[in-house]
C-alpha cells in the first residue's frame, strides 16, 4: 500500500507529463518569460482598467517590458446582469453577473496573429434587503469575474506559448 504513491509518481511521469510553468528539460525558455514580454494594451471603461491591472500583476513578475515581443489586445468587458431566485412575492433573491471579452495576441516583428479568443466569466451573489449591502456584494461579485477572466487570458497565453516551443 505505501508503494502505491510512488508508483501514480512513476506512471505520471511515463506518459510524457511536463508543467506548464518553469524550465525543465523539455523547454529553454519558461512561459513566464514569455509572458513578461508580452504589451498589454489599454482597456476601455473601469472593468477594463481592473482586468488589466489584474493581468500586469500577473505577468510582469520584474517590471514591465522594455522591448516586447508580442502585443495581447483586449477588447472591452461587456457585463450583463440576471435576476435568479425569483420568490412568490416577485423579490429576487440572488443575482448573476456574465462579463465577456476577447483578446487577441500578436507578434510584434510579424505582425501575424497567434491566438484570437472569446472568454466569459459567471458569477453570482445573494441579494437581500440592504441596497448598500447588495451593491457592495455586486461589485465584489464583478472583481472576482474579471480576476476569473484575468486567469483564462494567462492560462491561454501560457499554453499557446508552451504549445509553440
Amino acid at each position: 500500500m505505501k508503494f502505491l504513491p510512488i508508483f501514480a509518481v512513476l506512471l505520471l511521469a511515463a506518459c510524457g507529463f511536463h508543467p506548464v510553468y518553469g524550465v525543465n528539460k523539455y523547454t529553454s525558455v519558461g512561459v513566464e518569460e514569455h509572458l513578461a514580454e508580452t504589451e498589454i494594451g489599454n482597456i476601455p471603461n473601469r472593468e477594463g482598467q481592473f482586468l488589466r491591472n489584474a493581468l500586469i500583476d500577473r505577468f510582469y513578475r520584474d517590471g514591465r517590458p522594455a522591448y516586447a515581443l508580442y502585443a495581447l489586445s483586449v477588447s472591452p468587458v461587456s457585463e450583463s446582469r440576471r435576476d435568479l431566485d425569483v420568490t412568490i412575492d416577485s423579490d429576487t433573491t440572488r443575482g448573476q453577473l456574465t462579463l465577456r471579452t476577447a483578446i487577441t495576441l500578436t507578434d510584434k516583428a510579424s505582425g501575424k496573429i497567434l491566438i484570437r479568443r472569446s472568454l466569459r466569466a459567471i458569477a453570482s451573489y445573494n441579494i437581500i434587503a440592504s441596497e448598500f449591502a447588495n451593491r457592495v456584494s455586486e461589485q465584489n461579485t464583478r472583481e472576482n469575474a474579471l480576476n476569473d477572466l484575468a486567469r483564462q487570458i494567462e492560462e491561454q497565453l501560457a499554453l499557446h506559448f508552451k504549445n509553440a516551443q
